[in-house]
């Protein structure tokens, strides 16, 4: 889907073979490293498992890669910039 629909979707695939849709919100550069944030595609607001999912893009056999951030004080500091963006955006 592109943009002049709404939000990118795409599948991902854990490392135990499950696939995962996700919404793509935004992207950042941080420190020469790009970050993305998500929502899960089948979510509902209600639910429990319902939040911001961000992942780091890393370059693997010449293909961008999408990584979980191992480093909890780096994804404080990106899930917070990711905030602050989406916060700014719903502003009137």
């Amino acid at each position: 889907m592109n943009g002049e629909y709404g939000n990118d979707f795409i599948t991902i695939t854990d490392d135990e073979g499950n696939d995962f849709s996700l919404e793509h919100l935004d992207t950042i550069e941080l420190d020469n490293t790009f970050y993305m944030a998500f929502l899960p595609a089948d979510a509902d607001e209600d639910d429990e498992d319902y939040g911001l999912i961000v992942l780091k893009v890393i370059e693997e056999n010449g293909e961008d890669v999408l990584t979980t951030i191992d480093d909890e004080e780096k994804l404080e500091e990106v899930f917070e910039r990711f905030m602050e963006r989406l916060l700014d955006d719903d502003e009137p």
